[in-house]
């Protein structure tokens, strides 16, 4: 009865619920609403952030979002409004995401988790046993931050772990350290090759 009235309400708002159960481990129940203005505005607000706000020429490349709620991909696009060297993508099914990871080897792929035909967490298994996908770094984005959870899926292959609500400073960290190329100093010649 009280799942059935959570359901009702939280549909209501335009949101969605959902829950995970495995026998012996425990089950969590998880809900997701449309962004707000005030999460919008939070991109606003990283323009004042002088780190944050100055694009990085060096940063370039391409971000899959494998994602099926439409408010969270225009955050995302929001977001990376601020890394014009960044093109995005998104796709809202697990399926098409591993598809899209197959067919264009995209530089970074943000995953969530509860996806409309297959979990994030089995996206991930299926790109890291693929030899072909192995290589492409996977960021989960998830509400879901049990440490067993966060543990599982850094070690099922998952680079990094960031719990929604973002924190878009951090969101944007992860893409500048991973779409940035690494720098190698230049060869400096020693005493005895001059």
């Amino acid at each position: 009865l009280g799942l059935a009235l959570s359901k009702g309400l939280v549909e209501a708002m335009g949101g969605t619920i959902g829950i995970d159960s495995v026998v012996d481990q425990g089950t969590t129940v998880w809900v997701e609403f449309p962004l707000t203005a005030p999460t919008l505005h939070a991109v606003a607000a990283l323009s004042a952030h002088p780190s944050l706000a100055v694009a990085d020429p060096l940063v370039r490349g391409e971000v899959l979002y494998i994602e099926d709620n439409a408010p969270n991909v225009r955050l995302m696009e929001r977001l990376l409004a601020k890394r014009p060297g960044v093109r995005l993508r998104a796709v809202a099914q697990g399926r098409l995401g591993i598809d899209q990871v197959l067919a264009q080897r995209p530089d970074l792929v943000l995953l969530d988790l509860h996806l409309p035909d297959l979990p994030g967490e089995e996206v991930l298994r299926r790109l890291w046993e693929n030899p072909d996908t192995r290589s492409v770094p996977v960021a989960v984005l998830s509400a879901d931050a049990t440490p067993a959870q966060v543990k599982r899926l850094r070690e099922a292959g998952a680079i990094a772990y960031l719990t929604k609500p973002l924190d878009l400073a951090a969101v944007l960290g992860l893409i500048d350290q991973t779409l940035r190329p690494v720098q190698t100093p230049p060869a400096r010649c020693s005493e005895a090759s001059r």
